[in-house]
C-alpha cells in the first residue's frame, strides 16, 4: 500500500533522518477544543523538533493514506470530523473520505511508511465490563502486528488497566516503563499497577527496539512515559469523577466508545478544566521522549 509523504517527511526518511508519526485525532476537535487542538498540534511538532527529529502527521485525505502532512492540509486535519481507526482504512480508502487517525490507524500507516517511533497521549484498551460485552480497543492488536514503538502515558484511566496489561502480555507485546516502575494513568503518573521492564533513557529503549528486531518480533513495543510532575491529577481525585462519568454514562444507556464523552466531560467538571492542561503537557512530554528513541534508533550506538 502506497502511503503519501509531505517534501519534508520524504526527504527525511531517504535520508535516514529521524521521524516520529503523530496520530491526527489528539490535535483535531474530537480530541480537544479549540484552540486547545491547536495548541497541541504546534507543542508537539515543536517538541519533536527540539529533539531533533522530524514530525510526520498522520491522516487519511481523498482516500490517501499520509505520514507527514503538508501546510496547506493542517487547517483541514485540525477541522475534520471523522475518526478513522485501523479497521476503517480499507473502507476510507475506497470511498476517498478523509479523516482524522487514531492510534490503531497510526501506527499501521507509520509501519507500512518505516516510521519506528509514535507519540500519542494516551492508548485505548480494554473497556470496564469487557468479560461482558468484550469491548477491547483495536490500538492493543494493531502494536502486536506493527513494528511501531509507541509512546504514550499509559491507557486512559476510566479503562480498566489491569486488563489492559493482561492483554498486552496475551500480544506479546513489551511494556516499558520510562523512569517508572508502574504503568501510568494518563492524568496520573501512577496507576499502582507494576510493570516488569524499567529504563531510564531513551537510549535503551532504542537497544531493546532493536533486540526485538533481531529477535524477529514483527510487532511493536510500548513506552509507558509518567505525564509530568507539574500537571498530574491525584488519582484519587480522577477516580471520583470516573465514577461520576460511569454513573451518568449507565442511566444514559451509553457503553463502550459511547460512554467516553460522558466520562471526559465529568473529569472536565470535576477538575476544573485541568484536564485540558494536562492533556497538553503528556502529549508534549510523549512527543519529546519519542523525539530523543528515534534519534537514539538512528545513531545505533547502544
Amino acid at each position: 500500500m502506497n502511503v503519501r509523504q509531505s517534501a519534508e517527511v520524504a526527504a527525511a526518511l531517504a535520508s535516514g533522518q529521524a521521524v516520529v508519526a503523530l496520530e491526527s485525532t489528539i490535535t483535531s476537535k474530537m480530541g480537544l477544543p479549540a484552540p486547545y487542538n491547536r495548541e497541541c498540534f504546534d507543542r508537539v511538532n515543536a517538541a519533536i523538533r527540539g529533539a531533533g527529529a522530524v514530525p510526520a502527521v498522520t491522516a487519511v485525505i481523498d482516500g490517501e493514506l499520509w505520514a507527514g502532512i503538508e501546510p496547506h492540509h493542517e487547517a483541514l486535519v485540525l477541522a475534520a470530523d471523522e475518526k478513522l481507526a485501523e479497521r476503517d482504512l480499507p473502507v476510507a480508502i475506497a470511498a476517498k473520505r478523509t479523516g482524522v487517525t487514531t492510534v490503531s490507524a497510526t501506527v499501521t500507516i507509520a509501519g507500512l511508511a518505516g516510521i519506528r517511533v509514535f507519540a500519542t497521549g494516551g492508548i485505548g484498551g480494554v473497556h470496564r465490563g469487557a468479560e461482558l460485552n468484550f469491548d477491547v480497543s483495536s490500538d492493543l492488536g494493531a502494536m502486536s502486528r506493527h513494528p511501531v514503538i509507541v509512546v504514550s502515558a499509559g491507557a486512559k484511566a476510566f479503562l480498566d488497566l489491569p486488563k489492559t496489561l493482561e492483554v498486552l502480555e496475551t500480544l506479546s507485546v513489551p511494556v516499558i516503563g520510562y523512569q517508572t516502575s508502574h504503568f501510568p494513568a494518563f492524568w496520573s503518573r501512577s496507576s499502582g499497577l507494576a510493570l516488569s521492564h524499567r529504563v531510564e533513557s531513551a537510549t535503551e529503549i532504542a537497544a531493546i527496539a532493536q533486540a526485538n528486531t533481531a529477535l524477529g518480533w514483527r510487532g511493536g513495543m510500548l513506552v509507558a512515559n509518567p505525564i509530568p510532575l507539574e500537571a498530574e491529577i491525584p488519582a484519587a481525585e480522577i477516580a471520583d469523577a470516573i465514577a461520576t462519568g460511569l454513573a451518568e454514562a449507565e442511566r444514559a444507556g451509553a457503553t463502550g466508545p459511547k460512554a467516553t464523552p460522558k466520562i471526559l466531560a465529568a473529569i472536565a467538571a470535576a477538575t476544573d478544566s485541568r484536564s485540558i492542561p494536562a492533556n497538553l503537557a503528556l502529549a508534549e512530554a510523549n512527543a519529546r521522549l519519542a523525539g530523543e528513541i528515534a534519534v537514539a534508533l538512528r545513531r545505533g550506538s547502544f
